[in-house]
């Protein structure tokens, strides 16, 4: 079989939490996906099915990336539909983790398996091959485990497990297919019980339960410590237990103490007496209002093992070993962690020390390389490193050799010896050529799949390099790069890639040059976000200090740098991912294409500042629904969503919404891998200037809706005005955004050009960034991060 899998159609058999949200991802990527479940004892056939679709539009955050895609699942339930699976390419059973229903269910849908269907299971820890042992002989080569994580639109981990019969070549085109449909990052897992995310992942928080308890350490003390301060996400790891659901957790577990009786951390696979306390009391985490932690109006209370009660969640992470996280250092940081008397670095280091053991000793049975380890945590799990990336950055020799004397002084969980190839003097397990693989005693490459081939920059391990290109020039705000392609890349070096005069005369440069000696020129940037848009800071300095001409100098040439994207004379793509806000949407919106990755969260966001987007972004918009509706339609009905979306500063949580918000054009292309998106760019490059690619022609004669358009918002905002909805600023900045996307005072119907337009935002744009009530809201937002509403 060619591994050249084409998937028109899927079927998802589960209609569960995982079954339902793994279908609209589905439709999020365009793929046909029909849905099943049992059939409802009454009513709708498809009563439960439907149901489950329903009410993925009420999930937060959004498994649907444009509610609209939830009509495009198809739903079907067992009884009557079956013979639709014998359509679909690929069948994904999402059913509940019981061997003995998933077996029945493929007992029931056998006869109805295409015979080039591919079959997978998403359990996320239950044995592949007995699940095959239960399929038809035609049907094992065609069999695996593709376990996504949850939730599986925003979690780039897929493990893929085969079992002991699966053709290598339906392994290949699956993986093909998340990995560049889907956008998945896939970590191959060997078939062991919880695979490698959560066996690792179960197991650090199964030792961070031991040692709160070992050195007395509150919840919310251990959240502080195992949060953001060790680059893991805010919610730590009671937070996270909350979040999954302490059911689930104990769930989990007992699965590790059921199916690992020979693993010599066995002893440690129990759910405490507090936390069985809490299931039976029905307080099983965020989705039962309480769990560890328990939030009643804004204050939040933790679990006190010793009163069984609860208290003011208060803790903190001790200033001196805050000191110790902060160092740079990692060797540093681990000998302070280990030497320190404190118990909360005590506890970091143990919780370390035997994370590290337990996943040395385990790498061989459950996973072919390091490498597997570790991006099956960092994707799975959102750590910033994952733990032999930890182990090896701190000196792997120094760790090892710590390692080895505690186990000796009985400090571990465990008493077996780290293995051979752990203490054989070598100095971590990840090097520029790929990393170790105990099972051939050797280093292994990354995968050499043409898939990977579209990735410029895979995320990288330690010790991973890749060629940043050839440096065209350089200045203080940017860089520009090519690979030899003939295509030129360019970049911001700002912070959060805010723009500053020298991105605005780096990227006009940067043009100039790719005008002269390339085909085309992408802006990319090498980590997200897109760009925030304006320096809000350089900015209000120049107001601050009086000096209103340079202010308004700086404006200008934002301008004419978005007309500079727009009218150069190779095309010109933007590469979008993460947020790209104010200035960073009006340059895409400039620009002759934009490639988005699906998560990408655009908008023009000037009015939560008290200001109005004056980059060309108003002006490109009255030019485009001036211009769509020349032919006499209602260029009033055109604005008037834009209008909401710019007055309300909406920010896409997509880039399917940004689509519909008109903040990215149909013609735009939206790539699932974040690490494509280079690729993809260079690629509609290539096709626009072969395909003799000529800019625009300045649009010149553009309909407006002039005065009657004005007033007509005008009397919305009045509405909105008396019911209290918005305050007189925001009333004044809105209405200077009706007007200049109105065209200004002039007659309805009234033709003007890109200048007229530009001028109107400029105007507008210097008078409110002169009052003090947007003055304030510009530093409020400076030093809260957050809005002001004056």
């Amino acid at each position: 079989m060619s591994n050249n899998l084409k998937v028109r159609k899927v079927a998802v058999l589960g209609a569960g939490v995982m079954g339902a949200q793994i279908a609209a991802h589905l439709v999020n990527a365009n793929v046909d996906t029909v849905l099943f479940d049992l059939p409802a004892k009454e009513g709708d056939r498809n009563g439960i099915v439907n149901r489950a679709i329903a009410n993925l539009s009420k999930l937060s955050p959004s498994p649907l990336a444009a509610k609209s895609r939830a009509a495009a699942i198809t739903a079907a339930n067992y009884e009557q539909h079956l013979p639709l699976l014998a359509e679909c390419d690929l069948i994904i059973e999402a059913i509940a983790e019981r061997m003995d229903w998933k077996l029945d269910l493929y007992g029931k849908i056998a006869a109805h398996i295409a015979p080039h269907a591919v079959v997978a299971s998403n359990t996320s820890g239950l044995s592949i091959n007995a699940m095959a042992d239960a399929l038809p002989d035609a049907v094992r080569p065609r069999f695996c485990g593709v376990h996504f994580f949850n939730p599986p639109r925003y979690m780039h981990l897929a493990e893929l497990i085969a079992c002991r019969g699966t053709d290598p070549a339906v392994l290949e085109g699956l993986e093909a297919f998340l990995v560049s449909t889907l956008g998945k990052g896939v970590v191959h897992a060997k078939d062991t019980p919880n695979f490698i995310g959560n066996r690792i992942g179960v197991f650090s928080i199964l030792s961070v339960l031991h040692h709160t308890a070992a050195f007395g350490l509150g919840f919310d003390e251990v959240d502080a410590l195992t949060g953001p301060l060790l680059g893991r996400p805010k919610s730590a790891t009671y937070r996270t237990s909350d979040v999954v659901g302490l059911d689930t957790m104990s769930h989990v577990i007992k699965t590790m103490a059921d199916t690992l009786p020979e693993d010599p951390w066995h002893s440690h696979f129990n759910t405490p007496d507090w936390l069985k306390a809490l299931i039976a009391q029905g307080a099983l985490g965020q989705k039962a209002g309480a769990g560890i932690f328990r939030k009643i109006g804004k204050t939040i209370s933790v679990l006190d093992i010793g009163t069984a009660d609860y208290r003011p969640a208060t803790g903190e992470a001790a200033a001196e070993v805050v000191e110790i996280l902060k160092l740079k250092d990692p060797a540093e940081k681990f000998a302070k962690l280990r030497a320190s008397a404190h118990p909360q670095a005590q506890f970091l280091w143990a919780c370390f020390r035997d994370l590290f053991h337990y996943s040395a000793f385990h790498l061989a049975d459950i996973a072919d390389t390091a490498r597997d380890i570790d991006l099956a945590i960092r994707w799975g799990y959102g750590w910033k490193l994952g733990p032999f990336e930890t182990w090896q950055a701190a000196g792997w020799q120094q760790i090892a050799s710590w390692i080895e004397q505690d186990i000796a002084a009985g400090k571990t969980m465990a008493n077996a010896p780290l293995p051979a190839w752990a203490v054989d003097g070598r100095n971590g397990v990840h090097q520029a050529e790929g990393s170790f693989s105990p099972s051939s005693n050797a280093i292994k490459p990354r995968s050499s799949l043409a898939v990977y081939g579209r990735q410029r920059f895979p995320d990288p391990v330690l010790g991973e390099r890749y060629g940043a290109g050839e440096t065209v020039f350089e200045n203080d705000g940017v860089r520009m790069w090519h690979d030899g392609d003939g295509i030129a890349v360019v970049g911001f070096k700002t912070k959060m890639h805010t723009v500053s005069d020298a991105v605005l005369d780096g990227l006009q440069q940067a043009i100039g040059i790719a005008e002269k000696d390339f085909s085309g020129l992408v802006i990319w940037q090498n980590s997200e976000p897109f760009s925030l848009g304006a320096d809000l800071k350089g900015a209000m300095g120049q107001l601050q200090a009086g000096k209103v001409d340079e202010f308004g100098a700086m404006i200008a040439n934002f301008q004419a740098t978005s007309q500079r994207i727009k009218y150069a004379l190779v095309p010109v793509v933007a590469a979008v991912r993460g947020m790209a806000l104010g200035g960073g949407c009006e340059f895409q919106m400039h620009a002759t294409r934009t490639v988005l990755a699906l998560e990408s969260y655009i908008g023009l966001v000037e009015a939560g500042v008290g200001l109005l987007p004056a980059g060309g972004g108003l002006k490109e918009i009255a030019t485009r629904v001036g211009l769509a509706t020349a032919a006499g339609g209602d260029v009033f009905a055109g604005l008037k969503p834009y209008f909401e979306a710019v007055a309300m500063a909406k920010v896409s949580t997509s880039a399917l919404e940004a689509k519909e918000l008109g903040l990215a054009r149909e013609s735009d292309v939206v790539v699932f891998n974040p690490h494509e998106l280079l690729f993809v760019a260079k690629a509609q490059v290539r096709e626009l200037a072969d395909s003799g690619y000529r800019p625009p022609l300045p649009a010149r004669q553009i309909p407006v809706a002039g005065d009657v358009g004005i007033a007509t918002f005008k009397m919305m905002l009045v509405n909105m005005l008396e019911g209290r909805f918005i305050s007189e600023h925001d009333m004044d900045v809105a209405t200077r955004i009706a007007t200049v996307l109105c065209g200004g005072n002039v007659d309805r119907g009234a033709l003007v050009d890109e200048d007229w337009l530009l001028k109107l935002e400029l105007e507008h744009f210097i008078a409110l960034a002169q009052m003090p009530k947007t003055q304030a809201r510009i530093v409020h937002t400076l030093t809260t991060g957050k809005p002001l509403r004056n």
